[in-house]
C-alpha cells in the first residue's frame, strides 16, 4: 500500500495522510518488551515515514469519542508561552459497559477527576498509558528548553545622552548578533536537509558513508549510541518541526523503515533507557512519564466536555484485579529500581511536589502488609475480649479527633472541588482495602521474588461460569489464588462479630458497652469488604468449593495458633492471686 499510488489530495492539492501498519520483527527468545517495545518500534518507523512533530498514543481497546480533543491539545501545544515546554497532554480515562453502580471502582474517578487536576497544577499529571498526544522531542530524551532570560534593567542615574549613545549601540550590536543567529539557522537547516538527502542516497546506493573527519565523526558516534545505526531516523530526530528530506522516495523510507523495527536495532543503544518507552517494569507508562519530567519538560491534563476517549474495563472481579495486580506488581519493580523516584533525578527539572506524587505512585503496595494487619485484629478483639484501642489522655483524644477531623474536611474539600460525589469516593474507599489486602499483597511478594531472586509467578484465572444478558460479565466467577486472603479475613470477622455478640448475651447488660466499639472496627471491616463479597457470591453464589475450603482452613489454623499463643497472657501463664475471700 505504501509503494502504490501517490495518495489522494485534498481541494488544496495536498497529500491526504496515510494509514500504515507496522508488523516488527519478532524472533522466539528475544525480549521484545511488549508494549513498550512497540511504541518505540512504532516511533523510529514513524519518524522514517512522516516524522510529525506531534504523536497521539490510544490503546487498541480504546476509540476516538472526541473529534475535536486532538485540537484541543494542540492549543496547549502551540501556545506561543508555555507550548514549547510541554511533552505530552494527558486526557482522562473514561469507560463503556460498566454497571451503573461501579461495584468494583473501574471508572477510577476519584484519581482521574481528583489527583491528576491537583498534579496539573504542580508539573502536570502523571501518563496513564492511554489517551495521550505526545511531543515526539520530548520521547527522544532531550532536555525541556531553557526559560528565557528577563530582559536587563536600565538605570536612570546617568544623563540622557550617555544612555542614548550606550542604548543605540546596544540595539545596533543585537540587530547584528540576531542577523547572524538568523543566518546559522538557516544554515544549520540547510545542512540537516543536505545531510537527510545523503543518507537516503548512501541507503539506496548500499554504501554506508561514514566521514574522515573527527569533527564531524565524534558526533555522528554519539548520535549511533543514542538513536541506532540509521542516519536517517538520527537526522530526523534534529527537525523540532518534523518533516522528511525533499527528494526522498517511498522506496528509500519503507528500506530504512524495516531497518529500524529489526530486532537487533536496539542494541548497544539507549532506547529503553534514556530514549522512547522506558523498559523494566510492566508499568511502562509510570516510568516514561517519570523521565520526561525529570528532564524539565512539564505535561498538562485536558478535561473536555465530551470525553475524548473511550475503552472497555474489566467488569467482574477476578479479572479488576488482575488489573490491579499488573500495576501494583510495576510499582514494585520501580521501586527496586534504578529509576525509583525515592533516589533517581536528583538536581534535574523535577520539582519536589511531583517527586513526591511519582513517590506515592511506587510505594503504595507497601501499605498491604499493615492493611492486612488492621483488617485482622478486630476479629482478634472479638475473640479474645481485649481492645485494640487504649485508655488515652484528654490531650491525646483532642490530638486524635483532630486528625480525623482534617482527614474529614479534605475529603468534603476535594469532593467538591472534584466534583465528585460520596458514592464514588465510598467505592474508591472500599476497593482500595479490597485491592491492598488481595492484590497489592500478592504483588509486592511476587515482585521482591522476582527483582531480587529472578523467580517470575503467574496466577492463573480459571473462568467458572456466568449467566446471561446485560452486564454478564460482571457475574461470572474466576478462580484465582488471590481471592484467598479477602475472603479469610472477611470469615474471620463474621466469626468475631458472633462469637462476641454471643459472649455479651451470655454475661449480662453490663459487656453490651465494651462490645459496642469492637463491633465497631470489625463491621467497619466487613462494609470495606462487601462488594468482594457480593462479586465472588454473584447470582447463582457459584463459588468454587476449594476457595471456601482453603479460607475456612486458614481462619481456623489462625483462630487455634491465637489461642495457643496468646500474647494478652503473661509469660508464665495465667497469673494465680489470693482473692481475699473466706470460701470456708
Amino acid at each position: 500500500v505504501f509503494l502504490g499510488n501517490n495518495g489522494v489530495h485534498d481541494i488544496e492539492g495536498n497529500e491526504l495522510p496515510r494509514l500504515v501498519y507496522v508488523s516488527r520483527e519478532k524472533r522466539p527468545g528475544f525480549d521484545h518488551h511488549k508494549k513498550a517495545g512497540a511504541m518505540n518500534a512504532l516511533i523510529r518507523v514513524s519518524a522514517v515515514i512522516s516524522n510529525a512533530p506531534y504523536m497521539l498514543n490510544v490503546d487498541c481497546d480504546h476509540y476516538i469519542n472526541n473529534s475535536k480533543a486532538l485540537r484541543e491539545s494542540m492549543c496547549f501545544m502551540m501556545d506561543p508561552t508555555s507550548g514549547k515546554k510541554i511533552c505530552y497532554v494527558q486526557f482522562p480515562q473514561r469507560f463503556d459497559g460498566i454497571d451503573r453502580h461501579d461495584r468494583y471502582s473501574n471508572r477510577n474517578v476519584v484519581f482521574f477527576d481528583i489527583n491528576m487536576k491537583g498534579l496539573d497544577g504542580i508539573q502536570g499529571p502523571i501518563y496513564v498509558g492511554t489517551g495521550c498526544v505526545f511531543r515526539r522531542q520530548a520521547l527522544y530524551g532531550y532536555d525541556a528548553p531553557a526559560k528565557k532570560k528577563a530582559p536587563g534593567k536600565t538605570c536612570n542615574c546617568l544623563p540622557k545622552w550617555i544612555c542614548c549613545c550606550f542604548s543605540s549601540r546596544k540595539k545596533k550590536a543585537k540587530g547584528k548578533s540576531k542577523d547572524k543567529s538568523k543566518e546559522k539557522s538557516k544554515s544549520k537547516k540547510k545542512q540537516d536537509a543536505q545531510t537527510q538527502i545523503h543518507a537516503l542516497e548512501n541507503i539506496e546506493e548500499g554504501i554506508e558513508g561514514i566521514d574522515n573527519e573527527k569533527s564531524s565523526l565524534m558526533p555522528q558516534i554519539k548520535f549511533e549510541k543514542k538513536f541506532g545505526q540509521s542516519p536517517v531516523f538520527i537526522a530526523s530526530t534534529l527537525l523540532e518541526d518534523g518533516g522528511v528530506p525533499p527528494g526522498a522516495t517511498s522506496a528509500s523510507l519503507l528500506k530504512e523503515a524495516i531497518h529500524v523495527i529489526s530486532c537487533g536495532y536496539e542494541d548497544k543503544t539507549e532506547w529503553g533507557k534514556e530514549v522512547g518507552w522506558i523498559y523494566g517494569s510492566v508499568t511502562e507508562d509510570i516510568l516514561t512519564g517519570f523521565k520526561m519530567h525529570c528532564h524539565g519538560w512539564r505535561s498538562v491534563y485536558c478535561i473536555p466536555k465530551r470525553p475524548a476517549f473511550k475503552g472497555s474495563a474489566p467488569i467482574n472481579l477476578s479479572d479488576r484485579l488482575h488489573q490491579v495486580l499488573r500495576w501494583a506488581l510495576g510499582s514494585v519493580e520501580i521501586l527496586l529500581s534504578r529509576h525509583c523516584p525515592i533516589w533517581y533525578g536528583y538536581g534535574c527539572g523535577l520539582k519536589p511536589l511531583e517527586r513526591f506524587s511519582y513517590i506515592n505512585s511506587v510505594v503504595y503496595p507497601l501499605t498491604s502488609v499493615p492493611l492486612v494487619a488492621y483488617c485482622t485484629l478486630p476479629a482478634v478483639c472479638l475473640l479474645t475480649g481485649k481492645f485494640i484501642v487504649p485508655e488515652i489522655s484528654n490531650y491525646a483524644s483532642i490530638l486524635f479527633m483532630l486528625m480525623f477531623l482534617s482527614i474529614a474536611v479534605t475529603s468534603i474539600l476535594e469532593i467538591q472541588w472534584g466534583g465528585v460525589g460520596i458514592d464514588d469516593l465510598w467505592r474508591n474507599e472500599q476497593f482500595w482495602v479490597i485491592g491492598g489486602v488481595s492484590a497489592h499483597l500478592f504483588a509486592l511478594f511476587q515482585g521482591l521474588l522476582k527483582v531480587l531472586a529472578g523467580v517470575n509467578t503467574n496466577f492463573t484465572v480459571t473462568s467458572k461460569g456466568g449467566d446471561d444478558g446485560e452486564f454478564s460479565e460482571l457475574y461470572l466467577f474466576k478462580w484465582t489464588t488471590i481471592l484467598i486472603p479477602p475472603l479469610t479475613l472477611l470469615i474471620i470477622n463474621i466469626i468475631g462479630v458472633i462469637v462476641g455478640i454471643s459472649d455479651a448475651i451470655s454475661n449480662g447488660y453490663e459487656s453490651w458497652g465494651p462490645l459496642f466499639g469492637r463491633l465497631f472496627f470489625a463491621i467497619w471491616v466487613i462494609l470495606h469488604l462487601y462488594p468482594f463479597l457480593k462479586g465472588m457470591m454473584g447470582r447463582q453464589t457459584n463459588v468454587p468449593t476449594i476457595l471456601i475450603v482453603w479460607s475456612i482452613l486458614l481462619a481456623s489454623i489462625f483462630s487455634l495458633l491465637w489461642v495457643r499463643v496468646n500474647p494478652f497472657l503473661a509469660r508464665g501463664g495465667i497469673v494465680l492471686e489470693v482473692c481475699g475471700l473466706d470460701c470456708d
